[in-house]
């Protein structure tokens, strides 16, 4: 069985599939801070169980809600996918 690695770029920056998941994660969280999933969920207008698997890294993302979670952070995609 083969290894299969998907990359994806945006903004000149190279992403993994898998490590582009990863950083969305992880970063959310980090950027969401005091806000509790129900509330952010609502406010970018997606349910509490899809933002749970968006920062367990079990979610794909829309490019809409991509840039209603920046809009709604005051962040660039950078912050929400760079390491």
């Amino acid at each position: 069985m083969h290894n299969i690695h998907m990359w994806i770029k945006l903004n000149g920056i190279s992403f993994e599939v898998n490590r582009f998941r990863k950083n969305l994660a992880a970063n959310l969280r980090a950027l969401r801070a005091n806000q509790t999933q129900v509330v952010f969920a609502r406010r970018i207008g997606v349910g509490q169980s899809t933002l749970n698997r968006l920062e367990q890294g079990m979610q794909n993302i829309t490019i809409d809600t991509l840039e209603t979670i920046c809009d709604r952070l005051n962040c660039t995609t950078g912050d929400l996918l760079e390491k």
